[in-house]
């Protein structure tokens, strides 16, 4: 099966001091991936608007693109997991996500991810979906580290009603999460782009010039003396995006080792983010309905503590 191919665009920044051959740019610095794997990814560059051999060396200033492939998604198969069951009917499952668990297998997460749990419990799903279905059933994600709520399909045409509302932006999505320092503001906008960080290909930057639009509405419930809880609203929903914007504004999330530092006191916390409330349509001609998570028990611990301070 043929996929599409990634684009990344770059322009060598001035701390690369010498030249340096552009297999070794793409794994050194960009971090897409090993040298060794770089032959299985159909990687294919181009330098200041011309091909390139990945034996060719760059310099500061060269605009570099690199079209990718991702790995095949591994084969995986049902597991047993105890679920959170928010709502279940004939055509959805709507589910309380605990921290720490991945919602499907990739590289390096091949078992124990949240979709094999799903298709333990429910069965038919495996029968609905075409055996090549890379992520049956799933509509949306969440972090590893994010809590909360999550809804999945149970057929391919549930599936598409679903993710079609999500990509038309008609979805209403509440986070609650704890932020580093007081937020002065009681509410406010954040517009940024965001677009993968060009040093470390696993991160996101916010940026004004180049990426994708990414909005993002705050409110905050509650001031301690060096943390703020807040309520979120994300008008779109690149990958990070929360934890992005926060961190753009000064507010890294609680925990949030990716995009913050380690709190002091707290060095081994939880990313504090719960996505506590969805609002979908889950069948046509009726209206949204909305599903809620309480906060999880990490989370009310530490704000029980930080209050009774």
């Amino acid at each position: 099966m043929n996929r599409e191919k990634e684009i990344i665009e770059v322009t060598v920044d001035d701390f690369l001091e010498n030249k340096l051959r552009v297999d070794r740019y793409i794994a050194e610095v960009l971090r897409l991936c090993s040298r060794s794997q770089i032959q299985h990814r159909n990687i294919e560059v181009t330098i200041n608007g011309s091909p390139a051999r990945l034996s060719k060396s760059v310099y500061p200033g060269d605009h570099i693109m690199v079209a990718f492939t991702e790995p095949e998604a591994p084969m995986f198969a049902p597991e047993p997991m105890e679920l959170d069951i928010i709502y279940e009917d004939s055509m959805i499952l709507v589910l309380n996500k605990p921290s720490g668990v991945v919602v499907h297998p990739a590289a390096g997460n091949h078992s124990g991810t949240l979709i094999q749990g799903i298709l333990h419990h429910c069965r038919e799903v495996i029968d609905a979906f075409p055996a090549e279905t890379p992520r049956p059933g799933v509509v949306h994600r969440l972090d590893k580290d994010t809590s909360g709520v999550i809804i999945a399909a149970k057929s391919p045409e549930v599936q598409s009603f679903l993710s079609g509302q999500f990509k038309k932006r008609t979805v209403s999505k509440k986070y609650y999460a704890l932020v580093k320092g007081r937020i002065a503001n009681g509410r406010g906008t954040i517009k940024t782009k965001i677009a993968r960080d060009r040093r470390h290909r696993k991160k996101f930057s916010a940026t004004e010039a180049h990426g994708k639009n990414a909005e993002t509405l705050y409110k905050v419930l509650k001031r301690m003396e060096t943390y703020t809880l807040v309520a979120l609203k994300p008008k779109t929903g690149r990958t990070h995006q929360l934890r992005v914007h926060m961190a753009h504004i000064g507010h890294p999330i609680f925990g949030d080792a990716k995009y913050g530092r380690k709190d002091r006191r707290f060095p081994a916390a939880q990313l504090m983010l719960h996505s506590y409330s969805l609002t979908i349509c889950t069948q046509e001609n009726e209206p949204p309905r909305t599903f809620r998570a309480p906060l999880p028990s990490h989370f009310r611990k530490l704000l029980h503590q930080l209050l009774s301070k």
